[in-house]
């Protein structure tokens, strides 16, 4: 019975070395007794060569290493294809419309935007009618003791679509009788008369994060760190220009 091992290059064309050390380039070649047949890629023909002619570990060694490197790039390709459906399923669970959303058991929410006033010694107003003639400081608040999204995972992952480039992040919230503070603002004073008013200083209290952007515009944030019990929210904002956005959220013990 004769014995035939059959070896398909299949991506690329293989070196059957010779003895004497020359080789025949070859599609394939199988090893037939005392014979080895091989398809020539010069000749593109089958051909045969008596067996002790050839250097077969020598072959077979370059073979088997191609083949590795073949089986491997063919797996880093399926990885990355598998990466990039991914992403695309996450873009299609994402609105495009601007906000912040969460994927719970594969059903997209929204996180609702939370309605924010500043306070200051001559009362309450909205943001952006703050100046530096009516106040020197004043803090970003938002109504209520505690926020209608709760989240038991201290890692929770969110997706954030934003309208324009922005900073971003996660801030932690201060309970303050029945508000919570977002962030303090104060306009520091004038370097030198008739120089104009400076920008304002808003020093919310971020907490680090990791993101990542899916695709332009979409973000995939996520705390470093596993976030204490407490009250948070997702800001956008431009600094200096008082036009911060709130996505309000708590985090609480299971």
């Amino acid at each position: 019975m004769v014995a035939v091992l059959a070896f398909a290059a299949w991506a690329a064309n293989l070196k059957l070395y010779l003895k004497d050390g020359g080789y025949h380039l070859v599609r394939e070649y199988q090893v037939q007794s005392d014979r080895v047949r091989f398809y020539s890629v010069e000749r593109s023909e089958w051909e045969e060569i008596p067996v002790e002619l050839v250097d077969l570990k020598r072959t077979e060694a370059e073979s088997a290493a191609r083949n590795a490197q073949l089986e491997k790039e063919a797996k880093i390709i399926s990885e990355e294809e598998k990466a990039q459906r991914d992403v695309e399923n996450e873009v299609r669970k994402i609105p495009p419309e601007t906000g912040v959303y969460w994927v719970d058991g594969g059903q997209t929410k929204t996180l609702k935007q939370a309605e924010s006033t500043v306070h200051t010694n001559k009362g309450r107003s909205i943001l952006s009618h703050l100046t530096p003639t009516t106040v020197n400081v004043a803090t970003l608040e938002l109504n209520g003791t505690g926020s209608a999204t709760t989240f038991t995972n201290p890692q929770q992952e969110f997706y954030f679509q934003l309208a324009q480039v922005e900073q971003f992040g996660i801030a932690r919230l201060t309970a303050k009788g029945t508000v919570r503070i977002v962030e303090n603002i104060a306009y520091p004073p004038a370097a030198a008369p008739g120089a104009g008013a400076p920008d304002p200083e808003e020093t919310p209290t971020l907490v680090p994060i990791l993101q990542r952007e899916v695709t332009e515009g979409l973000y995939k944030i996520w705390p470093r760190e596993p976030l204490a019990p407490g009250e948070y929210a997702i800001i956008e904002f431009t600094a200096g220009k008082l036009n911060m956005q709130v996505w309000d959220f708590a985090v609480k013990p299971k």
